[in-house]
């Protein structure tokens, strides 16, 4: 079994989930309960616009049947499915880029918002990576459920069937390191939504992502320098 701290994606912290999928690109933690990642972490790498996405969207075979995504489950449901870890992000190679259209790395987002702000997102991040003093970005992100609000699901119906929850919001937080050794870090919460808002309107303090998600970001920083109460209440980068 692969030592996860021989891993770059986890230096700054790996959160627990029921299955952790260790991909050859990046790391994701993966929810029996909700059908879906919990999170997934990377390191963004240098963009490459070259090369094609591969659109080989296909299940994941290592997660048990019984917890697994099929593509039939996205199927006429209204939802796309809309990547955790961006097919941008990885596309150095055609394998990197594969690697991301694993369903496990799927969770239904309404078409405005995948096509629209939360790609606006993914696309800042780079910009952000393309820097010149940025020497590495690290990105967590996955699906937010309120429990006082109803949750639609997709999939089959039958009770013995898989069927996914849709979430109402997604996380990401943006840890960076500039070539002086120095941390700086984002967070966002995004409703699962068509929004025109601009996206510094979504950031919100790291510590607030971890008590809504249930999950805690960048453990490892433990008595660094980084302010977690205010991490996403400055303007962005």
């Amino acid at each position: 079994m692969e030592i996860p701290d021989t891993r770059r994606e986890v230096r700054y912290g790996m959160p627990a989930a029921d299955q952790v999928v260790f991909n050859r690109h990046y790391v994701l933690g993966y929810s029996y309960y909700f059908r879906q990642a919990k999170w997934a972490l990377e390191i963004v790498d240098p963009d490459n616009p070259g090369l094609e996405r591969s659109d080989n969207f296909r299940p994941d075979y290592r997660i048990p049947p019984a917890f697994r995504a099929d593509l039939v489950d996205y199927a006429g449901s209204g939802y796309d499915r809309g990547h955790l870890i961006a097919s941008a992000d990885k596309k150095e190679t055609e394998l990197q880029n594969s690697e991301t259209f694993l369903l496990s790395n799927m969770s239904p987002q309404k078409p405005r918002f995948n096509r629209e702000v939360w790609s606006d997102l993914e696309a800042e991040v780079r910009r952000l990576n393309a820097k010149p003093k940025i020497l590495e970005t690290y990105v967590i992100c996955g699906p937010v459920f309120y429990f006082d609000k109803a949750v639609e699901c997709i999939g089959d119906e039958d009770e013995n069937e898989v069927t996914i929850p849709v979430p109402h919001a997604y996380f990401k937080s943006v840890l960076t390191e500039n070539n002086k050794g120095a941390l700086n870090m984002w967070s966002f919460v995004l409703p699962n939504e068509e929004s025109g808002e601009s996206l510094d309107t979504f950031l919100v303090p790291t510590t607030w992502v971890e008590r809504i998600a249930g999950i805690h970001l960048w453990d490892n920083l433990t008595g660094r320098k980084i302010d977690r109460e205010k991490s996403g209440v400055r303007k962005m980068w």
